[in-house]
């Protein structure tokens, strides 16, 4: 998680230091609308990502509070990941840029 001393200032600034890359949307977009998630779930649904790129992002996002991983005692193992409570209220943030980005899109398809 960011120290107090690494947080900007700006909350603007916060929020995209936390969620602002392509990958940490993605990810945070599936796990809203789709759910817990298995890695290889994960790595399907995101385009072009690398398993590399992948599992950094989900310990970023696990260290920063906005995800949480469930390891199950199987063999061969298996991981989950879904949204914290505190990732959870980053659905009305999703939800205006998904509709923000229709309205976009239909407007220079106009």
């Amino acid at each position: 998680m960011l120290t107090k001393a690494e947080l900007p200032e700006c909350p603007v600034a916060t929020t995209v230091q936390l969620i602002g890359n392509k990958w940490k949307l993605l990810i945070i977009r599936n796990l809203n609308y789709d759910g817990t998630q298995r890695f290889t779930d994960l790595f399907k649904t995101i385009p072009s990502i690398s398993k590399k790129v992948l599992t950094d992002n989900l310990r970023a996002l696990e260290e920063d509070g906005l995800i949480e991983r469930k390891v199950f005692a199987e063999v061969p193992p298996r991981v989950e990941y879904s949204l914290s409570p505190l990732g959870s209220s980053l659905r009305p943030l999703l939800d205006a840029m998904s509709d923000w980005g229709t309205e976009y899109k239909a407007s220079v398809q106009a």
